[in-house]
């Protein structure tokens, strides 16, 4: 096999992004390497990974680094062929000021490119997000994609201006100071599926335990797409070895988007056992769908991702499995 010794860092093992894709790595026989804020966070990684199947923790090995601080990332990348830079903290709500977001993600971001061009990584794959992407165009009739950029000048939320700053960032950086290192952005929608090891995300509480648990008590008006958490872990492998994927973004998102109310529906009907507690919803107009492609992963990388009504049963699932 051509991976078997090529080293890979992932940053923030810890999170529900970061395990799903130390995991995939590890089964296809990658040397593994992955950031905590913290060690001691270290055994959370290894339930989760033993929960996954994996029984052989040889190949995998830890570094205590943080995204605001310099310390330990030459030596958590030196060696590295591939970093994949998945870490990024997701607020529950948004902060009073918008820059406690903003100058960790893009700092964050830099730091790790800084420190993998010094150190003579191939690529690096950054975890951006579609708030990047799809929040400054009119949505009427508007299908997103790649080449869409969110405005940063205008009005928004604290975490979707600072996804994308961090990201267009990432891309100046790599243009002007990058000496030849190879950049891949993907830029998922919400992330759903299955949690192991107990490791869940923001997506997954705001969108799956509220509805379960009948905390959501109206429909907001917007539409999410939703992409399972496992293809998300696989498309940033593929953009990792694809050669034609240096330089490019690609969304990362199921076919179709999703209300609340649509959610709602789907768990009344798919598994009325967990419904219980589900507030009635309200439907929202047609207007507020968004539309987007995955043309450019599935034509770019044969990237075929699960329906968004496998992703979001795998998340009640595992939910309720482990309440």
């Amino acid at each position: 096999m051509e991976n078997i010794k090529k080293t890979v860092l992932v940053t923030g093992g810890t999170g529900f992004l970061g395990v799903h894709t130390v995991l995939q790595l590890l089964q296809q026989g990658y040397e593994v390497r992955t950031t905590l804020r913290s060690l001691s966070k270290k055994d959370s990684i290894i339930k989760a990974l033993e929960e996954g199947g994996i029984t052989d923790f040889s190949h995998l090995s830890f570094f205590e680094a943080d995204l605001t601080s310099d310390n330990n990332w030459d030596e958590a990348v030196k060696g590295c062929d591939y970093v994949l830079h998945v870490a990024s903290p997701f607020p529950a709500q948004d902060p009073k000021d918008e820059n406690e977001l903003i100058i960790p993600a893009r700092d964050g971001a830099l730091r790790v490119l800084k420190t993998s061009r010094d150190a003579g990584v191939k690529r690096v794959v950054l975890t951006s997000s579609f708030a990047a992407v799809g929040y400054s165009i009119k949505i009427e009739n508007h299908v997103f994609t790649e080449e869409d950029w969110t405005d940063v000048n205008t009005a928004l939320p604290a975490y979707i201006k600072s996804k994308t700053v961090a990201e267009k960032s990432a891309w100046e950086f790599v243009e002007k100071e990058g000496n030849g290192l190879e950049l891949a952005v993907i830029n998922p929608v919400g992330i759903f599926g299955p949690s192991i090891g107990g490791i869940t995300s923001a997506s997954l509480d705001i969108a799956v335990s509220s509805i379960l648990n009948g905390n959501l008590e109206y429909t907001p008006t917007f539409t999410m797409g939703v992409v399972d958490v496992r293809d998300v872990a696989d498309i940033h492998i593929k953009a990792m070895v694809s050669p034609a994927a240096a330089g490019e973004r690609f969304i990362a998102t199921s076919d179709g988007v999703m209300s609340f109310y649509d959610v709602a529906e789907l768990f009344k009907k798919e598994r009325p056992q967990y419904t219980a507690n589900i507030q009635e919803l309200e439907p929202i107009g047609k207007e507020f769908y968004k539309e987007m492609s995955n043309k450019k992963a599935r034509t770019i990388l044969n990237w075929y991702p699960r329906s968004r009504e496998e992703a979001l049963l795998a998340s009640a699932d595992s939910l309720m499995a482990n309440s």
